[in-house]
């Protein structure tokens, strides 16, 4: 890989429309209270079932927040590139899916 192709990934943009920016804020504002009540949680010596319950809510917050995202990504970046003629996009596409599919 060349400086160039680095530095025009390092600069590549999403661009969300702002109504779905603000849905992906609000989960993720969510989640963050979710993690600090997991961490408080912790903190007081709750039941570890309890704990566990509440990870995995906050784990299945977490997939939405990268389904939204994954959405936005092949609707808008995927087809776009694609359109260039950029098929290079397929295998970035490839290695996103398989990091999202690692539990």
């Amino acid at each position: 890989m060349n400086n160039d192709s680095t530095l025009e990934e390092s600069c590549r943009k999403s661009h969300h429309p702002d109504s779905v920016k603000t849905n992906l804020i609000h989960r993720l504002n969510r989640i963050e209270g979710q993690i600090r009540g997991i961490k408080g949680m912790v903190e007081t010596d709750v039941y570890c079932d309890d704990i566990i319950t509440q990870l995995s809510a906050t784990q299945s917050a977490l997939n939405s927040v990268a389904k939204v995202l994954l959405d936005g990504h092949l609707k808008g970046c995927v087809k776009d590139r694609l359109a260039e003629g950029d098929d290079e996009v397929l295998d970035e596409l490839l290695i996103t899916m398989t990091k999202l599919m690692r539990k």
